[in-house]
């Protein structure tokens, strides 16, 4: 019988059926998870037991510095309030919202803590995406940044208890709260298999999924990526624009360091400007964003000092050969690239350093075994186009979901993207699988089209889809174009980019038709809803 520390076993009972569940591999992992884990112990407690407690943790934007010692403190009197004030049992679905903050981390590691499911929300969303998560997830409980409380009140209806932080004072505040409670708490022995948070996907394709991973999960991203790509050191400080809520930003600027006795700087606002800003002040050491971001930093390093940073990483989208080339001439820095997915946790392909290669997203992650597979999942010969197809310690468990049959299939996790793999074990990105694009009995990849497009000067975005061609039946390529500031969009500039990308790649991936617009459809964390452009085409 399967083992449990929750006494509300929701997210377990709506785990898929085990015919549906990937196949999970553990072989040459360095930590042999215990059958009771609960993963805020070992990122928090355990440390500040072996006497780290005084060591650099957190640092916000204003330059606030947290010790590891002080945000134990905080999620221990936040459990506190969790349990003793709001009746919060485990296994409860507790909603958290809120900037990337201080406060934010403690209110994660004190759900975890207490024995709850986190879901984090990213800040931006309203009323409506919230309550379809808050629905969908069952939620319970709520801890919400104060300036943030107008559309969860909306969005919860009174379904759910709801304590604020980062605003007044007042006797109902959570800081308020948490000044009543002692210090110290018992961590509930969760299991390692029991569900430690439920992430939504970000929307990319339509309706967000929610995908479930353990307390165990949330360790071996760190034993397996971060370990074995980064390397990082207990002197090294993160930082990066993906929310807490998206598990790229949970990853990358709260786990991995917190793994290492590192720190992390949370900034509220995130932009090309706040990083350069925050790599120079605080000397930043590791640096996690989008290609969009570098892109951007790259055209704006006047009066920044980047002499700290020795690592970036990139995911989220395809990282463009050509924003790689730009940043490493300007920095000397080599991108680190990474294909990873909210439904795998984290990063599963991505070099470190020392094995980069300029336009490949990299090899497999020790820990993972990464495949390239035809339709009907059997391997491809190097070369061939497929489906990139993944298992390893961490995979896809939908909440209830039918589309997890399309994720899992005979045990692997098929994250939708199509890849081809060389002789030397370097994974090659060619598009997401609904990005291929059939003209005239051509295949052609969107992103080798917007690579080219987005090597003249004078664009700043691009995204390229394939929209009917009701004559022809077949599709043709249309690109959506934001040009640098100053550039006028006419007619003529939309025949000569034709003419340049036709000068880079062959004539026939050209696009035939090109729109020019201000800006492009993203998600919160900056990945590009090209559903939408099909829709208006």
């Amino acid at each position: 019988m399967r083992q449990t520390g929750h006494v509300d076993t929701f997210a377990e009972d709506h785990l898929p059926p085990i015919e549906q569940m990937p196949e999970f591999l553990f072989d040459g992992l360095p930590v042999d998870y215990p059958q009771r884990l609960n993963a805020a112990g070992y990122f928090l407690d355990r440390h500040v037991e072996a006497g780290g407690g005084d060591d650099r943790c957190i640092v916000e934007a204003g330059g606030a510095t947290w010790s590891y010692a002080q945000l134990l403190d905080a999620a221990n009197r936040i459990a506190r309030v969790l349990v003793d004030d709001l009746g919060l049992e485990s296994g409860n679905r507790v909603l958290l919202r809120a900037p990337n903050c201080a406060m934010l981390a403690a209110s994660w590691f004190a759900v975890l803590k207490a024995g709850g499911v986190a879901v984090t929300t990213m800040p931006l969303y309203r009323a409506g995406e919230l309550r379809f998560m808050i629905e969908r997830a069952a939620i319970s409980h709520v801890l919400c940044d104060a300036r943030l409380r107008v559309e969860i009140e909306r969005a919860c209806g009174g379904s759910a208890q709801i304590a604020y932080f980062n605003g007044e004072r007042d006797n109902a505040s959570l800081e308020r709260r948490m000044a009543t409670k002692t210090n110290g708490f018992q961590n509930v022995r969760t299991a390692a298999q029991d569900v430690a948070i439920i992430a939504f996907t970000s929307g990319t394709t339509g309706t967000p999924k929610a995908a479930m991973h353990y307390h165990r999960d949330l360790l071996a991203i760190c034993d397996t990526y971060a370990a074995r790509v980064l390397e990082p050191t207990s002197n090294d400080l993160f930082c990066g624009s993906p929310p807490l809520g998206f598990t790229f930003g949970l990853g990358g600027l709260l786990l991995f360091p917190l793994h290492a006795g590192a720190a992390t700087v949370l900034l509220e606002k995130a932009g090309p400007k706040e990083l350069l800003e925050a790599v120079t002040r605080f000397e930043v050491t590791t640096l996690f964003t989008a290609p969009i971001a570098y892109r951007a930093m790259a055209g704006a390093l006047e009066g920044s000092n980047l002499s700290s940073l020795r690592v970036c990483i990139s995911a989220g989208e395809a990282l463009p050969q050509a924003v790689w080339e730009l940043w490493r001439a300007k920095t000397g820095i080599r991108i680190l690239d990474g294909i990873g997915s909210t439904e795998m946790l984290h990063i599963f392909i991505g070099s470190p350093r020392s094995d980069v290669r300029p336009g490949s997203t990299g090899r497999v992650v020790p820990g993972y075994v990464a495949q390239i597979h035809d339709d009907d999942g059997h391997p491809v010969p190097d070369g061939t186009i497929g489906r990139v197809a993944v298992k390893g310690p961490t995979g896809c468990k939908y909440l209830d979901d039918d589309r997890q049959r399309a994720y899992v299939q005979h045990g692997w996790n098929y994250p939708g993207d199509a890849y081809r793999k060389d002789a030397d074990d370097y994974f090659w990105y060619v598009a997401r699988m609904d990005d291929i694009i059939v003209s005239a009995g051509y295949n052609i990849a969107g992103p080798e089209v917007e690579q080219a497009l987005l090597a003249h000067g004078d664009v700043k975005e691009v995204a390229v889809i394939g929209k009917r061609d009701a004559e022809k039946e077949t599709q043709l390529v249309k690109a959506f174009v934001v040009l640098i500031d100053g550039c006028a969009a006419t007619p003529e500039k939309a025949e000569e980019l034709r003419d340049f990308c036709a000068s880079r790649i062959a004539a026939f991936k050209a696009p035939r038709e090109i729109e020019f617009v201000h800006e492009l459809p993203r998600t919160e964390t900056g990945k590009v809803q090209r559903y939408k452009l099909r829709a208006g085409s």
